[in-house]
């Protein structure tokens, strides 16, 4: 996360804290500790700084000293718009580990990543999610959907491979920075700023709904697949991916979470819906190696029909 872009509000501080980034990209994590802290006696109320002062601590073994600075940016700022939540449960390993990220660090991520989104993903993690899905989609025989929500859909790429196939699409995403570029796009209907993981029933509306390379960004996911089960239609088709794991739910180093595909496989039946067509592929790198993750296609299970009286009096007799 840029943390340059986090000004303490005193320039002394932030001259303080500069000189202390720099000794860090240079190596010298214990010199970085000691800048940055002269920087917060200047600014003792500064969350930004209280968190990199963690993450110096962390670069030098001092987890107890880490996990202290994380603790007190928390209470300087309860949204957590740096994941000092996420860093605490992995240092300090704790069980059970944080299950969603907070909202303000995903919004606070990408606001700040995305100028540079596409780019970072497609030349440097060789990303392909969205033409995963999109071929999957393509094997299924989908050629046309009324009513297309694209659940996180960041700065549109995916929107681009939905717009032949939608007669209406539209795009959720809780970062502004990003809907700005999917706004340039000009292949959306409508897009709306909104945190996914707290949308309010809407009853069925979509025919399709695709979620590519977010929920990894979530967590746990009963709410999120209970309200995309509500917003099917009952001939709809839900679309996403996850990063594989051998757990149901865990939070990686990078601040990502991974999910298992029985995990998957249960909480879809639990919602309402079929058993999944669930396949798996490289969805992206990672520090040159390949990041496999669970292509996921999922219809609503078929409702039966009420039954009749004359039914039930031959079930009855």
């Amino acid at each position: 996360m840029g943390f340059k872009t986090f000004s303490s509000g005193d320039a002394a501080a932030d001259r303080r804290a500069s000189f202390a980034e720099t000794l860090a990209h240079l190596g010298d994590a214990a010199g970085a500790v000691e800048a940055l802290k002269s920087a917060l006696e200047l600014s003792p109320d500064w969350a930004a700084g209280w968190y990199r002062l963690g993450e110096y601590y962390e670069a030098t073994g001092e987890a107890d000293l880490a996990l202290a600075a994380w603790r007190k940016a928390m209470a300087l700022d309860p949204s957590d718009p740096f994941g000092a939540a996420m860093k605490c449960d992995l240092v300090a390993r704790v069980d059970p580990i944080t299950d969603r990220m907070p909202a303000a660090f995903v919004e606070t991520l990408f606001d700040q990543y995305a100028p540079r989104f596409e780019k970072s993903l497609r030349e440097g993690l060789g990303y392909r999610a969205p033409e995963l899905i999109a071929e999957g989609l393509a094997r299924a025989g989908l050629r046309h959907a009324d009513a297309a929500l694209d659940l996180g859909c960041g700065t549109g790429l995916m929107g681009v491979l939905l717009r032949p196939l939608a007669a209406q699409l539209v795009g959720y995403d809780l970062s502004a920075a990003m809907l700005s570029e999917a706004q340039e796009k000009g292949c959306y209907d409508r897009l709306e700023k909104c945190d996914i993981t707290e949308l309010a029933l809407i009853g069925p509306s979509y025919d399709l709904i695709v979620a590519a390379d977010v929920f990894n960004y979530i967590g746990a996911l009963e709410q999120v697949i209970g309200w995309c089960a509500d917003a099917l239609l009952p001939e709809g088709r839900l679309c996403f991916t996850v990063e594989a794991g051998d757990a149901p739910l865990r939070l990686m180093a990078s601040r990502r979470f991974t999910h298992s595909q029985g995990y998957i496989t249960d909480l879809l039946a639990q919602a309402g819906f079929a058993p999944p067509q669930i396949t798996e592929a490289p969805i992206r790198q990672d520090r040159g190696e390949d990041v496999m993750g669970l292509i996921v296609f999922a219809t609503p299970a078929p409702r039966q029909a009420p039954l009749r009286d004359d039914d039930r009096n031959e079930v009855m007799a």
